[in-house]
């Protein structure tokens, strides 16, 4: 494969899914920023999957703010043990819901630096609120979206999601970032999985780096198998 600078390496990232992946949006199911807000918080190290079951119950004993505004703590805990760490993630929802009612009058703030004031809400969860309810040009890197981008060869040497979303959002135009985000979750979701990527029918092999360096070992293994 021939050398690809990293501006055609995301032209062609961006070619590529605007053709094949024109939608592509969150799995996570929410009527509301207060409830894309909870369905985030829960997701951290568990799958969309599991928070799609925890969420419908949730949200009928906790519909808004306010109701979750005072609510206890093992309250909480019942209502989402199923999921990953739930006595922190109960303590972060019943903070949440304090912060969002005491401080911002129970409206989720649109400003990522605003939404990292809220218990439970790290930058990640702060891009995912801007990006899917606001459409901001924020990029939320996950492991997924920190696996792929590296793999594909649109980040290089990043050693932190913070090295990650910068070195993304320098190449991808403002108004594609928020649609990239999924892009690259749905990708590494389903395609580009952590232990067995499918790379053979992934459509980005042409370009990826990933394929290419699993090519060339593969080609010198061989060479050095004949006789």
């Amino acid at each position: 494969m021939p050398a690809i600078s990293i501006k055609k390496r995301f032209q062609l990232f961006i070619d590529y899914f605007s053709t094949h992946m024109p939608v592509a949006e969150t799995e996570l199911h929410y009527k509301s920023p207060y409830e894309l807000l909870v369905a985030v918080i829960l997701s951290a190290q568990c799958t969309d999957k599991r928070v799609n079951i925890i969420t419908p119950p949730f949200f009928s004993r906790f519909p808004d703010v306010k109701s979750l505004y005072g609510a206890g703590v093992d309250e909480v805990f019942d209502l989402i043990k199923s999921c990953s760490y739930p006595n922190n993630k109960a303590k972060n929802l019943v903070g949440m819901a304090k912060g969002l009612v005491e401080e911002f009058n129970e409206i989720v703030p649109e400003d990522i630096e605003l939404l990292q004031k809220l218990p439970g809400v790290g930058r990640k969860t702060a891009n995912v609120i801007a990006s899917v309810v606001f459409n901001k040009p924020a990029m939320a890197v996950d492991t997924h979206v920190f696996r792929v981008s590296a793999r594909i060869g649109l980040t290089v040497n990043s050693k932190t999601p913070l090295d990650t979303e910068k070195q993304l959002v320098k190449y991808i135009p403002d108004e594609l970032i928020p649609k990239a985000h999924h892009w690259l979750i749905l990708h590494g979701r389903y395609i580009c999985q952590a232990r067995k990527p499918d790379c053979l029918n992934c459509g980005l092999n042409t370009f990826c780096s990933y394929y290419s360096n699993q090519s060339q070992i593969s080609v010198k293994i061989k060479d050095k198998s004949k006789p």
